[in-house]
């Protein structure tokens, strides 16, 4: 796999991140965490604090992420603690999900860095991977970001506002919600996130 700018800027703050031991959980996963069981897929997942925490409240936990760095530690820490957890490298710009196989599915900052058609496509098969009755958790960033340092310059996706919610027209919203945090060089990153259950 030929990694893009953006899977290397990634790959290098992971590696930053595990040496001054900065696992702690950021306040999207925090807001997805309770709406976690059975079969969950974490779809970007980093370094894994997320699909971790899962997998210690008993959830099975599929991680996927573009970055060997992430995946090589979360691969050992799941072993080394015996988690219902597997955890595998994947290219997700065209990653096929199989339908209606996890009762939740997480997809926390990842999609802003496909080129839209890409994130739009990739969206909708994350939804359709959800279970009757299971939960969706999607974060991306939306127009108003300005901060754009970590983005491959050959491809990348702001949403529009509201967008990601209307997405979700006919599903049971859980949890929407804008926020706005600042961000280098007095620049902002402004996200959407979205909880919900399909009927």
């Amino acid at each position: 796999m030929d990694p893009t700018a953006s899977v290397r800027h990634f790959d290098a703050q992971f590696e930053r991140q595990l040496a001054a031991g900065e696992l702690q959980l950021n306040p999207f996963e925090q807001a997805a965490l309770p709406h976690l069981r059975g079969e969950v897929l974490d779809f970007g997942c980093g370094l894994g604090n997320l699909a971790v925490a899962a997998a210690e409240r008993g959830c099975r936990v599929l991680a996927l992420d573009a970055s060997p760095t992430a995946i090589a530690h979360l691969q050992a820490l799941a072993a080394h603690r015996g988690l219902p957890l597997r955890a595998e490298q994947a290219d997700l710009r065209d990653h096929l999900l199989p339908p209606l196989s996890f009762d939740a599915v997480v997809a926390i900052g990842l999609l802003m860095f496909f080129e839209c058609a890409d994130a739009r496509r990739q969206l909708a098969r994350l939804q359709s991977a959800v279970r009757h009755g299971g939960v969706a958790v999607i974060n991306v960033l939306i127009e108003g970001t300005n901060y754009l340092d970590m983005f491959d310059p050959a491809g990348h996706c702001l949403f529009g506002r509201d967008e990601l919610e209307r997405t979700f027209a006919g599903w049971t919203l859980l949890y929407a919600a804008e926020q706005s945090f600042d961000a280098p060089r007095g620049l902002r990153k402004c996200f959407s996130t979205v909880i919900a259950r399909r009927p």
